[in-house]
């Protein structure tokens, strides 16, 4: 181009279309996690949502991910830097900041409780206008053990924070069990009982008075057990009450959220996304693989578990390889 006479100011104008589509990529490429989970709910799929109890999971996790030209959140729980190995909040930002894939994946603070599963009153506030400062992309407030007016005025609190900072805010309604030391009652006396089930009136109200953008709703899923005596067990399969489940989305017509989502019946998870299921938290699944793993062969090995399985996940149980550029339309 030098050679054909160009004038200076020629390079520069023949390049801008270049720079405007540039700049039109990273604008997709960042866009909202809101919007991204707005649509996995719009095309009847649900994102997972990996947690990284350990700092090595982040990598093999986002590779995975992006190998299967997929899309998920990484996320972690307050449970994960108290009763593992996560580190904290800044910490898990600064690893998931090194390896970030955005055409792939975006980071969630997951579950800060108000009261957490010691039966403790937690600094909420605290953790999640931390996690705003330093660019968590969602967050999550818990305010599951509250009564519901608590639990409204605590989920509306967090809202607004979230929001002001320009990013969605998650809550939970009803009894997602199994964080809580002990074991838990049979699953069937659990299901065929309803107990800890998010009300269909409830959860209208809820969405309608906080402005959360997602609600985990407890449908029959179970947590993964976080004890020290119990964190290795088998999770019992579960399933959902899918009816039940259809009524909740009629009613909040927000994305919903399955938390517990490791062990949960095939079929059923697969009818959930149909459902209002748009968001599926996976820990359980990819934590024991790491154990297992670092147990036997140490980091190196518990990695590449870690990949294998989390890529297994996307691809076979999930069924969403190769959704990233539908996620981002």
């Amino acid at each position: 181009m030098a050679g054909g006479g160009l004038s200076p100011a020629a390079p520069s104008r023949t390049r801008a279309p270049e720079r405007a589509m540039a700049e039109s990529d990273q604008e997709d490429r960042m866009k909202s996690t809101a919007a991204i989970v707005a649509r996995a709910r719009e095309l009847g799929v649900a994102l997972p949502a990996f947690n990284v109890p350990y700092l090595p999971m982040v990598e093999p996790v986002i590779r995975a991910v992006s190998d299967q030209d997929s899309f998920a959140l990484v996320e972690v729980a307050r449970p994960e830097w108290m009763k593992f190995e996560a580190g904290g909040i800044r910490q898990v930002k600064e690893e998931f900041d090194r390896w970030a894939s955005p055409d792939h994946v975006r980071l969630h603070l997951d579950h800060i409780p108000v009261i957490d599963e010691d039966h403790q009153r937690v600094d909420w506030r605290a953790d999640i206008t931390f996690a705003l400062s330093l660019g968590y992309q969602s967050v999550m407030i818990d305010g599951s053990r509250l009564d519901l007016e608590e639990n409204i005025a605590a989920t509306r609190e967090a809202a607004s924070l979230a929001h002001a900072a320009g990013v969605a805010c998650e809550a939970e309604l009803g009894a997602v069990l199994g964080h809580e030391g002990g074991p838990l009652p049979p699953y069937e006396e659990l299901f065929t009982s309803g107990r800890g089930f998010t009300r269909v009136d409830e959860a209208a109200r809820f969405v309608r008075e906080t402005r959360c953008d997602w609600l985990s709703v407890a449908v029959g899923s179970v947590h993964g057990a976080i004890s020290a005596t119990l964190r290795d067990a088998k999770k019992v399969e579960a399933r959902l009450a899918l009816e039940h489940l259809g009524a909740l989305a009629e009613a909040t017509r927000i994305p919903l959220v399955l938390h517990g989502g490791s062990g949960v019946r095939h079929e059923d998870v697969l009818a959930g996304m149909k459902r209002g299921i748009a968001k599926i938290n996976v820990g359980t699944e990819v934590r024991q693989a790491y154990e297992q793993a670092l147990r036997s062969g140490g980091v190196a090995a518990a990695r590449r578990a870690t990949y294998e399985r989390t890529a297994w996940l996307i691809s076979e149980y999930f069924g969403i390889a190769g959704i990233a550029q539908r996620i981002l339309a």
